[in-house]
């Protein structure tokens, strides 16, 4: 089946189940020609994976274009240095479940490939399963126009289970984040989330809300979630290279009373904070920012 119950849960509860099978025909298993050259023009990537205790995380990785190679129409290589902080250097030393989201800030294309992930060898490796492109709705355009200077002695990772005021101040302002998901028996999934500034809301030090606009009506990340409530999320300060990652289990609310409090919202998804890893340089490009995306929802 192209999508499991929990997806098709999501699909018939928002009433686009038909829609959901049109715009899934879109999903196959190896790499066509137009991804495997979008995916080697970029310069990030997100990583959704999983630790042995199932918390789900998503990572950022950059390069010069061609640090995402395809090796074949069903393997990506992707060699990046990973810092020893990640958990993504436990979850992949040995094969498991693995997404990429790969985005393009300038022209909102962006490809995503789900399969098994490893390390070996200094690289990332993915075989892939699912790879299809993604809604191109809210994500805000940006260009890249360099790299930060990174000194070793401002990379040390502060681990903790509960928002600092600096994270919580940095998260109320994000105007992009990213959340991986895993079904335990179909595999991980990467998302994008974008929306103005604010669109995300702490309730406290470790508790956030974020509303979940119109999107492709596939609801990969709400499917997972309704089958396993493990999340990671991945908010990267553009401005500072700072980045947060945080993973806890998320909830959908679909009560109406709710969703009024969240503009363009049509559901609101909650999440529990378990671990918050917080890295001063975690995003080395420099990212200039251009304009918010016209399909954002205004308050």
């Amino acid at each position: 089946m192209r999508f499991h119950s929990g997806e098709i849960a999501v699909q018939e509860r928002a009433g686009v189940r038909d829609i959901a099978e049109d715009v899934g025909e879109g999903i196959v298993d190896h790499l066509p020609a137009g991804a495997s050259e979008f995916l080697e023009r970029r310069q990030m990537a997100v990583l959704g994976t999983v630790d042995s205790r199932g918390n789900v995380w998503a990572s950022v990785v950059t390069g010069d274009p061609g640090f995402i190679e395809t090796v074949d129409d069903r393997t990506v290589k992707i060699a990046t240095p990973i810092s020893s902080s990640d958990p993504i250097v436990r979850n992949l030393a040995t094969e498991g479940h693995a997404a990429l989201f790969a985005p393009d800030f300038v022209s909102s294309r962006r490809v995503r490939v789900n399969g098994r992930g490893v390390i070996k060898d200094g690289a990332i490796y993915i075989a892939t399963d699912e790879v299809y492109g993604n809604c191109r709705r809210y994500l805000q355009e940006r260009i890249f126009t360099g790299k930060r200077e990174i000194h070793s002695a401002n990379q040390k990772a502060r681990v903790a289970t509960t928002l600092s005021a600096s994270a919580q101040e940095r998260i109320s302002r994000a105007d992009t984040f990213f959340i991986a998901t895993d079904n335990p028996e179909r595999g991980a999934d990467v998302s994008h989330k974008g929306g103005n500034p604010g669109f995300v809301r702490i309730l406290d030090e470790r508790h956030i809300a974020y509303p979940d606009y119109n999107g492709n009506s596939m609801f990969n990340t709400l499917g997972n979630l309704t089958v396993n409530p493990h999340a990671g999320l991945l908010f990267i300060d553009f401005d500072s290279g700072r980045t947060l990652q945080l993973t806890g289990r998320a909830s959908i609310d679909w009560s109406l009373d709710r969703i009024r409090k969240f503009p363009g919202a049509e559901r609101v998804i909650d999440v529990e904070l378990d671990q918050v890893i917080d890295t001063p340089m975690g995003f080395p490009l420099v990212a200039k920012f251009r304009q918010f995306s016209r399909n954002n929802p205004r308050a």
